[in-house]
């Protein structure tokens, strides 16, 4: 019985052998030496020093005198270079990086999200965590996808991250272009519906918030009719909505428009990864005041610190002005800070921001609405109004027309 079983373990493994010729060959595969590596290491903090915004992930092997590239990155130039440094290694290279958007997505390499909120993912699936949202009209690039359907996308804030595909209508270049001539309308309200007919006893077509973006058809008895981005066809009141190309070139980032807008927010829910109406983080609060304001902020806090003119460093609350963004978390040893926590200035000494909810804290310590924690943790104040540092819709629309 011994003997039959050894003999069947050496047939399948022999079997095995001849199905996976290449197996046998990765098992002789060493990693690469540690100047190979920190080559590698040294192109990814230079090109891809955020990982949230770039992709570049590469490993190297050696086999023999080959040395193994492997891996995925959307940096087409940094891969080139990496090639052409690694040539002094005189060793023959054997390119396996996947370069993005995958070959595999064919010409379909833009999206548009056709849902009101759609929310991406830091892994393809349901129940990873929430990384941000984006609304119904946002263009995204497509770089990836995995055989459960899900789409590795770019939102126009550089964020990367994964959503179901039942989110995103897939489309190509030329679609893309032939989208962005088309007039649109953006809605403003808080929350809406659009409706099946010109009617609001009508069916609903889809939920939307204010922010999300749609195809203009025509505009009757109080309506706009509009194709979302799946091509489906309804109806928004509007004046829930406006032309988009009217909303770029009239919305003005004032203090007071920014105070104004950050107030309609208020008691909206503190979401992990939200960037809506439906929910937000510190972050995605800040985010969503100031696109609802024309200007497209980084999506996280560590992010949104890197634009803007620092103001004040020392807590001397009278340098703030209405719409500052006020930065809390730690001081490390070393000098360097921990950012972890956004809020928004709107004058009396106090701040907006989500925790919990979106709500109003106080800096002044008789204030009933006093917020000694995040006072004690606060950083920095950095203006962002009239700063050259963040995209500003009305010069580089994200929405033409």
């Amino acid at each position: 019985m011994k003997l039959i079983l050894i003999l069947f373990s050496w047939v399948v493994l022999i079997g095995s052998t001849w199905l996976n010729p290449g197996k046998n060959n990765n098992a002789k595969r060493t990693k690469a030496d540690s100047s190979v590596t920190q080559v590698i290491d040294q192109f990814s903090h230079r090109f891809a020093p955020d990982k949230r915004t770039a992709i570049f992930q590469i490993d190297a092997y050696r086999q023999k005198n080959q040395l193994i590239l492997i891996g995925k990155t959307n940096l087409i130039g940094a891969k080139s270079f990496l090639l052409e440094r690694l040539k002094n290694e005189k060793l023959e290279i054997v390119d396996q990086i996947r370069t993005l958007p995958a070959i595999e997505l064919g010409e379909k390499v833009w999206g548009l999200v056709e849902v009101s909120v759609c929310n991406l993912r830091y892994s393809p699936r349901h129940s990873g965590e929430m990384a941000s949202q984006a609304l119904m009209g946002t263009p995204v690039r497509i770089l990836d996808r995995e055989d459960n359907g899900w789409l590795l996308i770019q939102t126009p804030d550089h964020y990367i991250a994964w959503v179901d595909r039942g989110a995103i209508t897939a489309i190509t270049t030329e679609q893309l272009n032939t989208w962005k001539a088309k007039s649109k309308v953006i809605y403003t309200n808080s929350f809406g519906t659009v409706y099946s007919e010109s009617n609001n006893s009508s069916m609903p077509v889809s939920d939307i918030v204010a922010g999300c973006v749609m195809e203009l058809k025509a505009e009757k008895n109080g309506y706009y009719e509009v194709i979302l981005p799946d091509n489906r066809i309804g109806y928004v009141f509007s004046k829930e909505a406006e032309l988009v190309k009217n909303w770029v070139n009239n919305t003005t980032a004032t203090e007071d428009a920014l105070v104004n807008t950050s107030k309609r927010l208020m008691g909206v829910p503190y979401l992990w990864g939200g960037t809506s109406f439906k929910g937000v983080d510190c972050s995605g609060f800040t985010k969503t005041v100031y696109f609802l304001n024309g200007i497209l902020l980084p999506r996280d806090a560590s992010q949104q610190v890197m634009v803007g003119e620092t103001i004040d460093k020392s807590g001397v609350w009278s340098n703030l002005k209405e719409g500052d963004l006020l930065f809390f978390g730690e001081k490390r040893e070393d000098g360097s800070e921990r950012v972890v926590h956004v809020g928004m200035w709107i004058g009396n000494n106090q701040f907006i921001h989500a925790s919990d909810k979106v709500r109003i804290g106080s800096v002044s310590a008789s204030a009933p609405s006093f917020d000694e924690y995040n006072v004690k943790r606060y950083l920095r104040a950095k203006r962002i109004l009239k700063t050259g540092s963040v995209v500003k819709l009305k010069t580089d629309s994200v929405y033409p027309q």
